[in-house]
C-alpha cells in the first residue's frame, strides 16, 4: 500500500486578511497578491500526484482549490470535493470586525494585559474557545468539544478513506487556526502555531489512524513555482 499524505495548505491572503479583519465563517475573496502567491503554489506543487483534493465550504478555500488545480498537471480530472468540518473557527459576533477587537476582548477575558502578554504564556485551545463564547455577544461561537470534534473528524475522514483506498497523497485547503488547532490535537506539545503564512503547505502522514507531523509552514513550493514563473518569463 502506498504511503498516505495529507498537503494541508492555508488558503491565500484575502481582503480581510489585508486590512486586519477576523474572518472566521465571514468571508471575503482573494486579493491580487493573495491569487499570484497560489498560483506560485500551484505551480510548485503541479507535480505532486494528488489521488483527489478538498477544501472548506468557504469561498476562499474553494478560490484558492481552484486556482492550484488549475496549474497542477491532472488538475482536471483529480475528484474535488468541499466538507464544512474543515472550515475555520466561528467567531460569532466577532466575524468580521477588526482583529484588535478580538484580540482586544479575549485576552481581558483570560485575565491578561493584552494579546502579547496572553501568546507569552501557555494557554490552551480549550481555554481559547471558552473565551471566544464569552465574547461573543451573538451566541454563535462554537464550544470547544464541537470544534474539536468536526476538525478532528473532518481531518481524519479523508484520511482514513485515502488509505482505505490504497493511500497516496491528497490536497486539502483550510484555514490558519483549524490547521494550528489540528495540529496541536496530534502533538499537545506544540505551541500555538498562529503564524501559518497565506499558502503554506503543513503535510501530514497518516497510518493505520494515527497521524504523524511531517512539515508545517512550508513555503517551498512558492518559491520553486515562482522561481519556474521567473525562469519562463525570462525565456
Amino acid at each position: 500500500m502506498t504511503e498516505t499524505k495529507l498537503y494541508i495548505i492555508r488558503h491565500g491572503k484575502t481582503m480581510f486578511n489585508t486590512i486586519g479583519r477576523t474572518q472566521g465563517w465571514s468571508d471575503t475573496p482573494l486579493t491580487a497578491e493573495g491569487e499570484e502567491v497560489i498560483h506560485q503554489l500551484g505551480v510548485g506543487l503541479k507535480g505532486v500526484a494528488f489521488e483527489e483534493a478538498y477544501s472548506s465550504d468557504s469561498g476562499r478555500a474553494m478560490q484558492t482549490a481552484r486556482i492550484i488545480l488549475q496549474e497542477h498537471t491532472h488538475g482536471e480530472q483529480l475528484p474535488y470535493r468541499t466538507d464544512k468540518r474543515i472550515r475555520e473557527w466561528c467567531f460569532g459576533s466577532l466575524d468580521g470586525g477588526y482583529d484588535g477587537e478580538l484580540w482586544g476582548v479575549v485576552p481581558r477575558i483570560l485575565a491578561f494585559k493584552n494579546y502579547e502578554d496572553m501568546m507569552s504564556k501557555s494557554i490552551t485551545y480549550e481555554e481559547l474557545a471558552s473565551a471566544i463564547m464569552a465574547a461573543d455577544t451573538a451566541d454563535w461561537a462554537e464550544p470547544y468539544e464541537k470544534i474539536r470534534e468536526r476538525t478532528w473528524n473532518g481531518f481524519e475522514d479523508i484520511a482514513h478513506r485515502r488509505e482505505k483506498n490504497g493511500g497516496g497523497n491528497v490536497m486539502i485547503v483550510s484555514h490558519g487556526l483549524t490547521i494550528s488547532f489540528l495540529l496541536s490535537l496530534i502533538d499537545d506539545s506544540l505551541p500555538m502555531q498562529m503564524g501559518l503564512e497565506n499558502g503554506s503547505v503543513t503535510t501530514l502522514l497518516y497510518n493505520n489512524g494515527s497521524f504523524t507531523i511531517d512539515k508545517i509552514n512550508d513555503l517551498s513550493y512558492i518559491e520553486a513555482g515562482k522561481k519556474e514563473l521567473t525562469e519562463k518569463n525570462l525565456l
